[in-house]
């Protein structure tokens, strides 16, 4: 395909290959006409294996899993998704699983041994390990490439990024997408870290997760450590973090609580060679190497995440009722003076609606009112008002039975602890609490919880970025509504909040409360304090075990730090939210240069996702994978025009 309209894609990873299935799906439909359907020839660069990407290769510790069940696992289009391109439907992770155990994918050939023992007993409620989801990423890219039409080939290049000269800025030649600069242009050039060069007529920039530049604050807490012969770990991608400065016996202070900081614990007990077993009362022990640190637990909320939910729902269906379609499209309208502040009231009364239909319908036994009665009351009243707590009370007489969003969300609320023991004592009554009202069935009330949760939040995202004032955009929704929606539905598996039991049982973690606060004491190390207890943990290293901030101008990555010296956003990359392509400071799209991703201020999507239920990546790039080929098709009509 000499003629093929070359498309460079950055990055190789879950959206990568996921956008590329797109393609490929939607130039299938096009036909095999030659003279109808543009040829393209995609190449996808990226240092890590396709499919995988650098988050979840397989080149990583065994021990790390997914905070999902295989069966809320897919890569895959399904009947839910309005879309305009086709419907592919395919194998959720855990039905790729059973059949290549039952023979039916003759086509993955897997030689290790630890992950085919996974699959051989992998359930539809496991959590399966990050190792096998690679492997399930692998085959995806591969089939995509294998079953792609004759009008499309595929090459990965092993590389690096490090720039991207644009053939053109946005709106030279003409200011409007009707009017591109091809005629005569030359091609965009994609640079490597190998010396060579691509030549691209479409760029797509699908880079994953990324590290950042350190900042003025982490250099200063590892100037501090160095001076004082400690350790100090910024934030980082916790497979990725050097954590060989931490000894055994050394007091580690862990500031965060998430999903960053579950991992850290695996890498530094169970990585370690410590292990887990059960004792004769059906308690989790922990059985110690001798290698491990002590690790001091601490954060805003001072408790972890909540823990996945792994009930199921026997109940009324879940659905939204007051942040309806439109609703959300009179939000659309706002034009930059929408606060999240008035759309969270809505938030709040889906959650009090989801939690309580699922209570009253699944587990009428334990109420004191019918659900058509007490729905009504939900809506009408004020999520926080104490007429609405009231009827709560009144109706629900078990406090157990009980959801209120003030002290889920900070369970510690203003406690006072006398002693820091009285404060680790506290905790595991917190986290055993609420491993019982995650995982067991009589507790359901928590998965409706859940889906109104994850409901709302993509019932948000897809407010347009336009519609939200400044504080909004930059504040409340990437960092405090992005947190909550992480805290109450994003958390770990069940497992590992058991095995942090264990762990403070046998005194080698403990809790350090909400609010900490760390300073630095030359000669003494890192010192953490909260309000809510007398002491102070005093320790020689310092771990930040949260994800870094998406932030193009201080991005690790090249390619983006380039985005942002472009005026394409400083922070996150602006892209049409149709279409995906990329906007800059002027507000001028530029025709043949798209993005997509968590470096972009599109709504935050993630990558694979949970089946049935119309995911925003499979839109998002839907749309994008035909905006691309709309511009294929005009590219090659230009080279038909172009003088000789």
């Amino acid at each position: 395909m000499d003629d093929a309209v070359r498309v460079v894609i950055v990055g190789a990873g879950p959206r990568a290959v996921m956008l590329l299935e797109r393609l490929a799906a939607n130039q299938a439909v096009a036909g095999s006409d030659s003279a109808a359907v543009t040829p393209l020839h995609v190449t996808l660069v990226d240092p890590h294996p396709p499919g995988a990407g650098r988050i979840w290769r397989r080149d990583q510790s065994p021990l790390l899993k997914l905070n999902s069940m295989a069966k809320d696992v897919t890569v895959f289009t399904d009947d839910s998704c309005r879309i305009a391109g086709p419907v592919s439907p395919g194998p959720s992770l855990i039905e790729w699983a059973e059949e290549v155990r039952s023979g039916l994918r003759p086509e993955v050939t897997e030689t290790d041994a630890a992950v085919l023992a996974e699959i051989a007993g992998l359930q539809g409620e496991s959590f399966p390990t990050r190792r096998l989801n690679s492997a399930y990423l692998a085959w995806f890219h591969e089939s995509i490439v294998r079953d792609a039409p004759d009008s499309m080939s595929v090459t990965v290049v092993q590389a690096s990024v490090h720039s991207v000269e644009w053939a053109h800025a946005p709106g030279d030649g003409g200011a409007h997408l009707s009017a591109h600069p091809h005629v005569g242009a030359r091609a965009h050039r994609v640079g490597l870290d190998t010396g060579e060069a691509l030549e691209a007529d479409i760029v797509v920039y699908a880079v994953g997760h990324n590290a950042r530049v350190d900042g003025d604050r982490e250099r200063r807490l590892q100037l501090f450590a160095e001076r004082n012969a400690g350790t100090y770990i910024p934030p980082d991608f916790t497979a990725d973090a050097d954590l060989t400065g931490i000894r055994a016996g050394q007091d580690v202070i862990v500031r965060g609580m998430g999903l960053a900081a579950t991992d850290l614990i695996v890498l530094l007990f169970e990585g370690r060679g410590g292990s887990f077993s059960r004792a004769a009362d059906g308690r989790l022990v922990y059985e110690a190497s001798g290698l491990e640190p002590r690790a001091h637990l601490g954060s805003r909320r001072g408790v972890p995440y909540r823990s996945k939910i792994t009930s199921a729902l026997q109940g009324d269906p879940p659905r939204l009722e007051v942040l309806t379609s439109e609703r959300i499209a009179a939000f659309g309208a706002a034009s930059g003076s929408l606060d999240f502040d008035d759309v969270w009231p809505l938030v709040a009364t889906e959650q009090l609606l989801g939690y309580y239909r699922e209570l009253f319908t699944g587990h009428p036994e334990r109420v004191c009112a019918d659900w058509a009665t007490f729905s009504e009351l939900i809506r009408r009243l004020p999520w926080n008002s104490a007429e609405l707590l009231d009827a709560i009370e009144h109706a629900v007489p078990d406090a157990a039975d009980r959801f209120d969003i003030m002290s889920f969300d900070r369970p510690l609320g203003a406690e006072r602890f006398a002693s820091p023991e009285v404060l680790q004592e506290r905790l595991r009554a917190h986290i055993s609490g609420d491993l019982a009202q995650r995982t067991e069935q009589r507790f359901s009330a928590t998965q409706g919880l859940f889906l109104a949760t994850l409901y709302a939040f993509m019932a948000v995202a897809e407010i347009p970025r336009d519609a939200w004032n400044e504080r909004s955009r930059t504040q409340a929704l990437p960092r405090d509504w992005h947190a909550y929606f992480s805290y109450v539905a994003s958390g770990p598996p069940g497992h590992r909040l058991e095995e942090l039991l264990a762990l403070t049982e046998a005194g080698f973690v403990r809790f350090l409360g909400p609010d900490v606060q760390v300073r630095c004491e030359e000669g003494v190390g890192f010192i953490a304090t909260s309000r809510s207890v007398p002491q102070a943990a005093v320790a020689t290293a310092l771990v930040d075990a949260w994800l870094p901030e998406s932030h193009a101008a201080a991005s690790l990555n090249p390619v983006l730090r380039e985005l942002g010296a472009r005026g394409a956003g400083s922070q996150r990359t602006t892209v049409h939210p149709e279409h995906s392509r990329v906007v800059d400071g002027e507000g001028r799209e530029h025709p043949s240069i798209f993005a997509v991703g968590s470096f972009t201020a599109a709504p935050e999507s993630g990558a694979f996702t949970r089946p049935g239920i119309n995911a925003l990546p499979f839109r998002q790039n839907d749309a994008l994978a035909i905006a691309l080929l709309e511009e294929a098709a005009r590219v090659r009509e230009q080279r038909v025009l172009a003088p000789a």
